[in-house]
């Protein structure tokens, strides 16, 4: 615990080189776990920031197996939650890992769309979330960042930058009676961006810019029966080209 409150002092001292960092919905935050926070990720800057934006607290993660070797990144990212795993294909060891440390009570944090976007807008999800959810009944929690594809340009011109984290309000998957797979879990997923979408600025929702789910969230509807929608219209579409 000693470690992670040095490691919290010394990303705030980066923080206030880099910017200031402005967080709406503190207030949504669960007392306890198990819940799993999700995040959009343009930068590498991501996991600092919703580090800052929460309380002190062992946050659970992946992160390619890559770093696991790596002398100073490796153990540091291991001691704070770390679950290494291997990208480029179905690491079962890693899901069950993650799926007993949620079911444990962990909290767990992860960007669902499996990798950073270099667009500056969110990209298609992938279905590990939705996954990691529909397995263990967790509650989620989305989070949006803003501002953060913009710190690598405003260093180089020695400018700091208003860097944002938006908690929404916790949800939790439909209950079908069974564990997803197929087109339900797509929709999980899309249900899961839509709220990631809904906390950030529309220059930032690029894939799901028009999402129903989306149009449903804002409307004030239950966005469930709309992200089935997108997902079938979506197969649809690949069947016709």
């Amino acid at each position: 615990m000693v470690f992670s409150y040095l490691l919290r002092a010394l990303v705030y001292v980066l923080l206030i080189i880099l910017g200031r960092l402005e967080v709406t919905g503190r207030e949504n935050i669960p007392e306890a776990g198990p819940y799993i926070i999700v995040v959009n990720h343009m930068s590498i800057t991501d996991p600092p920031i919703l580090f800052l934006a929460f309380p002190p607290m062992r946050l659970r993660f992946f992160a390619g197996e890559k770093w696991e070797s790596h002398f100073l990144f490796g153990p540091i990212m291991k001691a704070v939650g770390a679950i290494y795993i291997n990208r480029g294909e179905v690491d079962r060891k890693a899901l069950r890992e993650a799926i007993t440390a949620i079911k444990d009570g962990s909290i767990f944090g992860l960007a669902p769309e499996g990798t950073r976007s270099r667009v500056g807008h969110l990209i298609e999800a992938r279905d590990g979330a939705a996954y990691l959810a529909s397995r263990t009944g967790a509650t989620i929690l989305p989070v949006g960042v803003v501002n953060t594809n913009l710190v690598a340009t405003n260093v180089k011109r020695l400018r700091r930058t208003t860097l944002e984290a938006h908690i929404g309000k916790p949800f939790t998957i439909p209950d079908l009676g069974h564990r997803l797979k197929g087109k339900e879990l797509e929709t999980a997923t899309h249900l899961i961006m839509a709220h990631i979408a809904n906390l950030i600025p529309e220059r930032y929702h690029g894939y799901y810019a028009d999402s129903p789910a989306l149009a449903a969230l804002q409307r004030g509807d239950d966005p469930w029966p709309y992200a089935l929608e997108a997902v079938l219209q979506k197969k649809e579409a690949e069947v016709v080209t």
